[in-house]
């Protein structure tokens, strides 16, 4: 799997290659490090690197995304290159309703918004949780959640539609 990951206004190239259990070979702009990681509950992520433990909590609720790395507040966003290249394509002015649709395989939990709800482009509207992750999928333009498809608690499929903005 590949993510591009801005932290601190930089963008990285993060690839992640899973070997099996909750070990993981993770490259991040080229350089490979090897991880074990484990995910103790939703939102929370344990990281054994070399001798070193880490301890990550995500908070994904506000505008502003972060992860608390012991006491450290460190702000992100994580695209996906499969969604990032069809944003591109569409672009955030583009005109008709367009669909907001599921990644990959899993679980709604959590509705940000609600039919009817104006959004910005890259407003958060649904938030699932797949290979457990949780990946908030946000809004492709800005205008008006017009029709949701989905409730928390659905199981999804990759490509199904879950939400119009218009």
């Amino acid at each position: 799997m590949i993510l591009n990951i801005e932290i601190y206004g930089v963008l990285r190239k993060v690839e992640l290659e899973r070997r099996g259990g909750g070990e993981y070979i993770v490259s991040i702009d080229g350089k490979q490090v090897e991880v074990e990681a484990s995910f103790p509950r939703p939102g929370v992520l344990s990281f054994l690197i070399g001798s070193s433990v880490y301890r990550c909590v995500l908070d994904e609720d506000s505008d502003d995304p972060a992860m608390y790395v012991g006491h450290e507040r460190i702000p992100f966003r994580v695209d996906d290159p499969r969604s990032l290249s069809a944003r591109r394509s569409k672009g955030s002015h583009a005109a008709g309703p367009i669909a907001i649709k599921a990644p990959m395989p899993g679980r709604v939990v959590r509705l940000a918004r609600a039919e009817g709800d104006e959004v910005e482009s890259q407003q958060g509207v649904i938030v699932i949780e797949a290979m457990k992750m949780q990946n908030e999928l946000k809004s492709p333009k800005a205008g008006r959640v017009v029709r949701i498809f989905v409730e928390v608690g659905d199981a999804v499929i990759s490509g199904q539609q879950l939400a119009i903005i218009e």
